[in-house]
């Protein structure tokens, strides 16, 4: 088993990660910015290395400080958390090359899901349905306009290097594509330095439902069930669930049919997720393969008991699968809602500052996983994320209301929060009668506005 793990990100995911190690007799390190210096996780490691002052780039995405902090503390494995070098191949390679082990897929199976072209090519040819769209990137304006024409607008210009959201843009008619095509083109080289694109069709009100697999180096695949994370904001996930719900059992049994496919035909080893875009008719189209443990993990561990993190341990120290397909059985429905430092009223704008009251709810069958406490001085260089609230129930009007009860437990005061936003989220009508999809929060948004809230604190 893995004796020292060098945690190679922040927040409360280097926390939830230090967390298991401790539960397995894991010896952990916190890397840490400057910035970081006086974290949650700093505090509850075993041990800490400064890699480097607060900006990202010179430190939690400087690859060689890592390495070089994982070698000089002697950790056997690196754990990339989410975000910064977690699906970064170089990153993987480097760990390698060096002996360590890196807590997620080999980096030829990360280079290929990461390139969103390839990975289309590979899970077509896997029989995961897909979204009409160019086989290979688009490289002019004037090819982009033939493509949208043969394929219908509206459609969407994908970065071939990007996920989570980023290097995307929604074309809605041809006019807006010259100028579209070329902006994302140049943001794509300028945020990941590839500036390949592609197009796809955009699924108008379509719903986000991921599946959740597990494999390890012996060949075994499994998947833990499907998440539902409709309720986002410019592509970025604010509420997520699991089960998905008003989904039919028979569609989800066929996306995670596809999801152990396409995991298969990858030869994908640890935790991912692969993601699909669900019509109103039924029909589902591959999206994406996340290579990483989602932000939205803790909604399945709640459902079906399984520590996703640990198991992440496990296969990366080359151990089978703790479980079978057929002893993974989801009881009960959970609900996950982001809390992030943002000024709601002004755009969500991200708030730094000093927390001064930290109070998480409690009470049956809540979850709070997050670094802050009170006094804590939330950084400007970072996410914006400060906590993930998580709730379980009998069934999803349970779960509900105990969100509800919980979001208006928590106490934060010394930055504005997107606390209240979320309540609204998990109070409207459609959602509560998941009647609700991609635009749900779009539509609330408006409705702000129309009735005039303008003021900027949100807490």
């Amino acid at each position: 088993m893995i004796g020292k793990v060098l945690i190679a990100n922040r927040g409360e995911i280097a926390l939830r990660v230090a967390r298991t190690c401790r539960e397995l007799g894991i010896r952990t390190v916190a890397a840490h910015s400057t910035d970081d210096r006086d974290s949650a996780a700093v505090r509850y490691c075993d041990e800490a290395i400064q890699i480097g002052p607060a900006p990202a780039r010179r430190s939690y995405l400087n690859i060689a400080a890592l390495a070089e902090a994982a070698l000089r503390t002697g950790a056997d494995a690196v754990h990339p958390g989410y975000g910064f070098l977690s699906e970064d191949p170089d990153f993987a390679e480097v760990c390698e090359d060096n002996g360590i082990v890196f807590i997620g897929p080999p980096a030829r199976v990360m280079a290929r899901l990461g390139d969103k072209i390839a990975a289309r090519a590979l899970m077509a040819e896997a029989g995961l349905p897909m979204l009409p769209g160019s086989p290979d990137p688009v490289s002019s304006p004037e090819e982009a306009l033939k493509v949208a024409g043969d394929i219908g607008y509206p459609v969407v210009i994908k970065a071939a290097a990007g996920g989570g959201g980023r290097g995307m843009r929604l074309v809605r008619e041809s006019a807006e594509m010259p100028a579209a095509f070329n902006e994302t083109r140049s943001a794509a080289q300028d945020l990941f330095g590839d500036g390949r694109v592609f197009i796809e069709r955009y699924l108008t009100g379509s719903r986000h439902v991921e599946i959740q697999v597990l494999a390890d180096r012996h060949g075994d695949v499994v998947h833990l069930g499907e998440r539902d994370c409709s309720a986002q904001r410019r592509y970025q996930k604010l509420v997520e669930e699991s089960p998905a719900p008003a989904l039919p059992a028979g569609l989800v049994k066929e996306m995670a049919d596809a999801a152990l496919r396409g995991a298969a035909a990858a030869g994908y080893v640890g935790a991912g997720t692969v993601e699909f875009l669900v019509d109103d008719a039924g029909h589902f189209y591959f999206l994406e393969v996340n290579c990483r443990i989602q932000v939205e993990h803790p909604v399945t561990e709640m459902v079906y008991g399984v520590d996703l993190v640990r198991e992440q341990l496990r296969i990366a120290a080359g151990r089978r699968l703790s479980w079978r397909q057929e002893d993974l059985t989801p009881r009960g429905h959970a609900i996950e809602c982001r809390v992030n430092a943002e000024d709601v009223g002004r755009g969500f704008t991200p708030a730094p500052g000093i927390l001064d009251v930290f109070a998480p709810p409690a009470g049956p069958f809540v979850r709070v996983d997050t670094h802050g406490y009170p006094g804590y001085r939330i950084p400007a260089s970072y996410d914006s994320l400060l906590a993930k609230l998580i709730v379980w129930g009998r069934r999803r009007d349970e779960a509900l209301s105990r969100m509800d009860r919980a979001l208006a437990e928590f106490r934060i005061t010394g930055v504005p929060t997107t606390v209240n936003f979320l309540r609204e989220i998990i109070r409207s009508p459609s959602y509560r009668a998941a009647r609700h999809d991609t635009n749900l929060v779009q539509h609330l948004l408006a409705g702000r506005t129309a009735a005039g809230h303008t003021n900027g604190s949100d807490s």
